[in-house]
């Protein structure tokens, strides 16, 4: 029974003891193709990243390398004869101007004219009360009348001894004091005489007339002032006044351009209260001496002003031209002003020649603020880099762009 009882035990260990089954060789296949794949997989991934990353390092590089290029604005010089014509400033004056002055003492009785009044030659401007002028002259028109009675008398009494000293009746010494009296006698009356025309003189200047046809720019009085006409103080002006029909502009023209200042020369004139509108000017006269302080020459023009448009004192640009030159081989080229270099070694220009700036020497002619004449050392075909940097050197790479026209900033 027991041998019986323990058959069913032993079974199960048996079975479990027994080699499990090999697998089939199609998986172990798949199982190999899944990892080559996926190896490969691997190794584009890994290739396509590093290549993105060079393409990228190049890239930038090449990015860098461009980026520290400069890029700068060019323009290209004008040519031509605009810069033919010298603009200067000026300030106008009257052509005749004087302050009015009384010639005699006394009080202010009445004024006839106030600023702005246009007066002509000879017009009464102002009377003077003047009463001890006035007394003066009575007193010496007395004295004088006294003097003539003493001269009648003495020539009636000179004749009479001339005619006794005939018969000798009289002694010559007396007829000598006679005609020596006679001839005092005269004396005193053309000193009276003269006394008296000097005061009818000062009276004549109670009135004060306009010594020439103007307008009057100042009024310094009002009636009742004392009038002193220098005697012990400083004279007061009673009016001022100024031609304005015809005015003078006096101009400093630069040293450079004083052959454009030719006597006879037509100039124009321009004010910014008349934008648009010019006025005709004669070059009269100059100074004929270059002022050794500013470099200039001092041109007067003269400019008509019949309709007292332009008044005195007003600031004025005055247009001149400057003569064309015989020897016309050279040509001046016009650049703006702020193209230019001041190093140590000279004026220079910043030109771009084959993609890389140059350094270029120049000698500018003249100066009209906004742009320089240069008359050597650039092509007109020369493209000139605006505003350049203070650290620029010859053969530096540059990039340009669009040109310009010569006269723009």
């Amino acid at each position: 029974m027991s041998n019986i009882e323990n058959k069913p035990s032993e079974t199960p260990s048996a079975v479990s003891e027994q080699p499990s089954p090999a697998p089939p060789k199609s998986s172990s296949r798949w199982l190999l193709s899944g990892l080559t794949l996926a190896v490969i997989i691997l190794a584009i991934l890994i290739y396509t990243g590093i290549r993105e990353r060079a393409n990228a390092e190049t890239t930038l590089g090449t990015s860098t390398e461009r980026a520290a290029i400069p890029t700068v604005n060019v323009v290209v010089p004008v040519t031509g004869t605009a810069a033919q014509e010298i603009v200067l400033p000026g300030n106008t004056q009257a052509f005749n101007e004087t302050p009015i002055y009384a010639r005699t003492n006394g009080y202010l009785k009445q004024w006839h004219v106030d600023i702005g009044a246009k007066v002509n030659r000879g017009q009464l401007l102002a009377e003077i009360d003047t009463p001890e002028i006035d007394q003066q002259l009575e007193q010496a028109r007395a004295d004088l009348k006294n003097a003539q009675a003493n001269e009648r008398l003495a020539e009636i009494t000179s004749t009479r001894w001339q005619d006794l000293l005939k018969t000798n009746s009289v002694s010559k010494q007396e007829t000598d004091q006679a005609i020596q009296d006679l001839s005092a006698r005269q004396a005193s009356v053309d000193s009276m005489t003269a006394n008296v025309h000097r005061l009818e003189q000062l009276q004549s200047f109670e009135k004060v007339y306009a010594p020439f046809s103007g307008v009057i720019t100042a009024r310094n009085t009002d009636i009742g002032a004392l009038i002193n006409a220098g005697a012990g103080g400083v004279p007061q002006e009673l009016f001022h006044m100024a031609s304005i029909n015809r005015l003078r502009v006096y101009v400093a023209v630069p040293e450079v351009d004083s052959p454009a200042a030719q006597t006879g020369a037509k100039a124009t004139l321009t004010l910014d209260e008349f934008p648009g509108e010019t006025f005709e000017g004669t070059i009269v006269r100059n100074s004929d001496s270059i002022d050794s302080a500013s470099r200039t020459l001092n041109v007067e023009v003269d400019v008509n002003n019949p309709q007292d448009r332009i008044k005195t004192g007003a600031y004025v640009f005055v247009h001149l031209t400057r003569p064309h030159a015989v020897n016309n081989s050279t040509q001046s080229l016009t650049i703006p002003a702020n193209t230019l270099l001041f190093r140590s070694e000279g004026l220079r220009v910043g030109v771009v020649r084959d993609e890389r700036a140059e350094l270029v020497p120049i000698k500018i002619g003249r100066d009209f603020g906004s742009t320089v004449e240069v008359v050597i050392g650039l092509k007109p075909t020369d493209h000139i880099i605006v505003n350049p940097s203070d650290s620029l050197i010859s053969g530096t790479r540059v990039q340009v762009s669009a040109p310009q026209a010569g006269g723009s900033k």
